[in-house]
């Protein structure tokens, strides 16, 4: 008997019917312009602050610290959208990110004192625009009444994550490679400014707001403990691509083929792809909780082998299967934290999570970093191995935490009075 389609069970929902969707096209295209320097700004500050100044670990570093900006802020922004809208917080963002990666820009050129470098990445990285959780938002608001096409939405939504993964790295690269180091940032807030304001205009296609009521606030998405352990799992994520980022660069430097690095880590990136492409396409019968375990210990698995291969090509292949099983996890995990949390904290939750791995990226990228300096090359891929599996340890350990409640139970749909209310007064939470 054919399972009845839940967004934990859902049957399948072709991708063909996710775009027919009306408007869809409208934000997508933007949005797609306005995410791809997601996947540049962190490479881009690697390739500029090694040829300026020389240090990987330096380089790494500064790269690291625009990524806790961003991760510590963007759930912030992400509140602000759920509250006030997306093109409120979209616009001055966009602007104070094409102004940070200027004056690092200029700092870096100008052979400026390290700590101004890592000044100048914390505005870089705080107003990177969240289009990725925007844009499932939007698809939340339109599809919260068609759950298997929903489903197909969010895996359409990481292999867009991944495609950029692909072009993001090789664009930067070659940028910087074949024009000068500080054109590939140049592109990044371009792609920022246009994409970003281009999305904004797309009002109509924007959730609608949700106001709390009168003498109550919402809680945040973050004090739903199943989301903060997806966060933590979504965290081993991100050291996987932030050593990858800087160790395949190494290693594609110590064996004098410093431009292949773009093209392996897009390698990397495009397994990822294929595997969401597949993995969307498939009506599943397991749970999205069962699946996420499985998922993730294919990670953990791929992400053994890397510091072991001992050329670019083995590396390539290596970095490919252990793509295999990023976006599958990462497909997973937003369909997990959807189920947990209520209308009017989505943006926020799915932050959350991207603002996970852009942390993650930087525990990766500064270990990796450290590691290399110290080790070699090779030795920034142990970075990937721990990391991955800290994250599975914790999703096999706190499992029972990723069962969703009721939608009258979700705890980000409690409405916490500010004044106690009188005895027998009636509860609107």
């Amino acid at each position: 008997m054919a399972a009845r389609p839940t967004v934990d069970n859902p049957t399948r929902a072709g991708y063909g019917t996710l775009l027919r969707t009306p408007r869809a096209l409208t934000f997508l295209v933007p949005a797609f312009a306005a995410r791809l320097p997601y996947a540049m700004l962190s490479l881009g500050i690697v390739l500029l602050v090694l040829d300026t100044n020389g240090s990987y670990g330096v380089a790494g570093a500064v790269a690291a610290v625009s990524a806790v900006a961003q991760a510590l802020i963007g759930p912030q922004t992400g509140r602000l959208a759920d509250r006030y809208g997306q093109a409120a917080v979209l616009v001055p963002s966009v602007v104070v990110h094409a102004l940070s990666v200027g004056a690092l820009i200029a700092l870096a050129l100008g052979h400026a004192p390290v700590w101004t470098l890592f000044l100048a990445a914390v505005p870089a990285g705080a107003s990177v625009p969240q289009i990725g959780a925007m844009v499932r938002a939007r698809w939340v608001a339109k599809l919260s009444d068609r759950p298997a096409t929903l489903n197909t939405a969010f895996a359409f939504e990481s292999v867009t994550d991944e495609f950029t993964f692909v072009v993001g790295p090789v664009l930067a690269t070659a940028i910087a490679t074949g024009v000068t180091p500080a054109a590939g940032l140049i592109a990044e807030a371009a792609l920022t400014v246009v994409g970003g304001l281009a999305f904004a205009t797309r009002r109509s296609t924007a959730p609608a707001l949700k106001t709390p009521e009168a003498g109550t606030k919402r809680a945040s998405a973050l004090a739903n403990p199943g989301v903060r352990l997806l966060v933590g799992a979504f965290l081993g994520v991100g050291t996987v691509f932030g050593a990858m980022q800087v160790s395949v660069t190494a290693f594609a430097e110590s064996v004098g083929r410093a431009g292949m690095s773009g093209t392996v880590y897009g390698v990397f990136a495009g397994g990822s792809m294929l595997a969401g492409v597949l993995y969307g396409m498939v009506a599943w019968k397991h749970s999205a909780r069962q699946r996420m375990l499985g998922c993730y210990a294919l990670l953990v698995l791929g992400c053994s082998t890397l510091w072991a291969m001992p050329n670019l090509t083995a590396l390539a292949v290596a970095g490919l299967f252990c793509g295999l099983a990023i976006a599958p996890t990462l497909i997973t995990g937003y369909t997990l934290v959807e189920t947990l949390v209520a209308d009017g904290a989505k943006t926020e939750a799915f932050t959350w999570l991207t603002g996970a791995i852009g942390l993650g990226l930087a525990v990766g990228s500064t270990a990796a970093g450290q590691l290399i300096d110290h080790g070699g090359p090779s030795a920034g891929f142990v970075v990937p191995m721990v990391g991955a599996g800290l994250g599975l340890v914790a999703l096999v350990t706190l499992r029972r935490l990723l069962v969703a409640p009721s939608a009258a139970t979700r705890t980000v749909a409690r409405s916490v009075p500010l004044r106690p209310q009188p005895a027998g007064a009636a509860s609107h939470g």
